[in-house]
């Protein structure tokens, strides 16, 4: 049996860190915005209906970037408090905002119909992009994003815990980068500057 001398172990410790920073950094370089091991498929096909009641399906977002995120209208401080910093981000891209469609997906389709997504919306600007469709077509949808979404009893109700994470969808359709719901209008707006 070889037995590595104790003298060594330090060594090697070191150099596992140094390997293990390389990777980071390496990662950094390349755009990962959060963390990655392996690759992971996140976004796809879907066929939703937005708050006009219009179908709605990906194809509609290609050629354009998606900042999409995950939520619920009776959500009482997460959702609202996102929507209203990505809308704040979008503001301060001026022009460039355009490329950026703002997307809200509901995790709740039992109440949120097309009717409720479009009065909750409006309070975030024009812009927003509400989607809604069967249970069978939203959990379908949050399957392809990772989405976590469950229902939670409340007494006389209930409320529904979610992930956060805010995903950007390049012009082709795929993953570009994700966000932290932390992350502040500036912040957000900054990055998003520099992709489009």
């Amino acid at each position: 049996m070889i037995r590595t001398p104790q003298a060594l172990i330090p060594y090697m410790l070191l150099c596992a860190f140094v390997a293990a920073g390389a990777l980071w950094r390496l990662s950094a370089d390349a755009g990962v915005t959060g963390p990655a091991v392996g690759i992971v498929s996140i976004g796809g096909p879907f066929s939703l209906i937005d708050q006009d009641g219009a179908p709605k399906s990906d194809k509609d977002f290609l050629g354009r970037y998606a900042l999409v995120y995950f939520g619920y209208t009776n959500c009482p401080d997460v959702c609202p408090t996102t929507l209203a910093m990505m809308a704040d981000a979008l503001d301060r891209l001026g022009a460039k905002s355009q490329r950026v469609a703002p997307v809200f997906v509901t995790i709740d389709p039992a109440r949120d119909t097309p009717k409720v997504l479009k009065q909750y919306l409006a309070a975030f600007g024009r812009r927003f992009v509400g989607l809604t469709g069967s249970p069978s077509a939203i959990a379908a949808v949050e399957h392809e994003y990772r989405v976590y979404a469950e229902r939670h009893p409340l007494p006389g109700g209930y409320a529904m815990d979610h992930s956060g994470e805010i995903y950007l969808i390049g012009p082709d359709g795929k993953l570009v980068a994700f966000y932290d719901t932390g992350i502040d209008s500036k912040a957000l707006a900054e990055d998003l500057g520099k992709r489009l």
